[in-house]
């Protein structure tokens, strides 16, 4: 699947759960519109927990799986090009335990990847925060709550 000519969005599912990635080509468009980037090429591919385990340990060296991975290949003020890795096993795992189903989480997944592809970061306190306002902000536009407001 691919999107409009100012954002190419391509798609690779790799994993074998029923997935529809519509609402993340259009999370993923809505994201780079907001932070200004014109000409745009991101791929998003759907893998399970072994494969994005395998590439975790490969590019990150962190051996364990992971909900989303997130490359920026190429970057100026108004183009990017990125990779985001997505793991539906994990998105089942966690959505089991939160009772969110895993085509939310997998939304949360896309969302949190590309904004770190745009420059956010979640490494301390304050930008965490940030962070998690504007995944309530994106997921919200879907009428989907975000899971932290679900905790006690």
């Amino acid at each position: 699947m691919t999107s409009d000519t100012a954002h190419r969005i391509e798609i690779s599912d790799q994993q074998q759960r029923p997935l529809e990635s519509e609402d993340c080509v259009k999370v993923a468009q809505m994201i780079l519109d907001d932070f200004g980037f014109d000409q745009s090429e991101i791929s998003i591919a759907f893998v399970d927990d072994p494969t994005i385990r395998d590439l975790n340990k490969q590019y990150l060296n962190h051996d364990y799986e992971t909900d989303v991975i997130s490359f920026v290949l190429e970057q100026s003020e108004t183009a990017l090009t990125g990779q985001l890795l997505v793991s539906t096993d994990t998105a089942v795992t966690k959505g089991q335990e939160i009772d969110v189903p895993m085509q939310d989480e997998v939304l949360l997944y896309v969302i949190h990847g590309m904004l770190h592809l745009v420059g956010f970061d979640d490494t301390d306190p304050e930008s965490a925060e940030k962070m998690r306002a504007a995944e309530a902000d994106y997921l919200q536009r879907f009428g989907i709550k975000h899971h932290w407001e679900n905790s006690p």
